[in-house]
């Protein structure tokens, strides 16, 4: 059995420039607009949320296998992933595209001027899931993240097709996309994951009803922030955790992809919904106080002492004989 995680491949370029945009700007003349910032810093980080996702479960000892397109600017990337127990063998390198890329700059006021390349993503269309499967085997799920959307509504309609279980997790793709697309990519998932706003765009755009989603999808896990994950199933009450205890939280970027890690994570081990929501919001905690989403480390014991004191030492012993691989 495998897990595949499909999705972007990203790398962030964030700099930090020491004065005001807006002392720059001469409203009467934006339609000449030319300006260049001199920035102070640079700090390159990897991303993308199918990245992000294998990073985590090869984080908690999975070998998931990373389904998207890059680069050959990926080889340093690769390698970072790889010596994490990520498989990188089925990432698409493109022959005439870079890896996607954000490139942002922020002022001290917080304003930013950006622009998202979406490069070698594009052609995660192009990407059949069927040959994948047979070279590591049937999948326990197949996760269909944000990424190209012509790619996500393939990889979509090849696992109703071939059987696959599929977990529809559209996120930052949701505000682009019509109500048509995302009733394809939503229904019959074994797992709809969402945050709270997201829950709700899709009921907007979708035209269903909360109910209506529910009906149409195994399981709806829904992030709420520093409140914790609402988990929903068909005719059984809901779960409602709260987050993980004694977080300090600096950075939010990447929180979402780690919950979903570690939830992924403990439902292939074998776990309830109730205990894949404890693992998956412990290993968001490690990212919301790390500036990155994958610069987070933590031991066996480290893990398991913080699943005990957020939710109890029942939930430290279900979990502890799945970390046989995390030192």
């Amino acid at each position: 059995m495998s897990l595949l995680i499909a999705g972007s491949i990203a790398t962030d370029h964030l700099m930090g420039y020491a004065g005001k945009f807006a002392d720059s700007l001469v409203v009467e003349q934006l339609d000449k607009l030319s300006l260049s910032f001199l920035v102070d810093d640079l700090e390159i980080r990897r991303g993308g949320v199918a990245a992000n996702m294998c990073f985590g479960l090869g984080r908690l000892g999975l070998r998931p296998v990373l389904v998207g397109a890059a680069g050959e600017d990926f080889a340093d990337y690769r390698s970072w992933l790889e010596r994490h127990g990520v498989d990188c063998s089925h990432v698409r390198i493109s022959e005439t595209r870079h890896t996607a890329r954000f490139v942002c700059t922020t002022d001290p006021t917080g304003a930013q001027i950006a622009s998202f390349y979406p490069g070698a993503m594009s052609e995660a269309r192009l990407m059949e899931l069927g040959p994948i499967v047979d070279r590591v085997g049937e999948p326990t799920y197949v996760l269909i993240g944000a990424d190209d959307p012509d790619g996500m509504l393939r990889h979509t309609q090849e696992c109703r097709q071939r059987g696959y279980p599929f977990i529809a997790d559209p996120s930052q793709q949701l505000a682009f996309s019509d109500g048509e697309l995302i009733r394809d990519l939503v229904d019959g998932a074994a797992i709809l994951f969402s945050n709270e706003y997201e829950s709700h765009l899709i009921e907007q755009k979708t035209g269903w009803s909360a109910e209506e989603v529910l009906s149409r999808v195994g399981t709806q896990v829904t992030t709420l922030g520093a409140q914790g994950v609402r988990v929903s199933r068909r005719g059984e009450a809901d779960i409602v955790l709260p987050a993980a205890k004694n977080v300090t939280a600096i950075e939010p970027t990447g929180v979402g992809d780690a919950f979903r890690s570690g939830f992924l994570a403990a439902v292939t081990w074998g776990l309830d919904h109730e205990r894949a929501a404890q693992v998956g919001c412990v290993l968001a905690a490690y990212v919301v106080e790390t500036v990155g989403t994958q610069e987070y480390t933590f031991t066996r014991d480290q893990f398991l002492a913080r699943l005990e004191e957020s939710y109890g030492p029942e939930a430290a012993k279900a979990v502890e004989p799945h970390l046989a691989l995390v030192r």
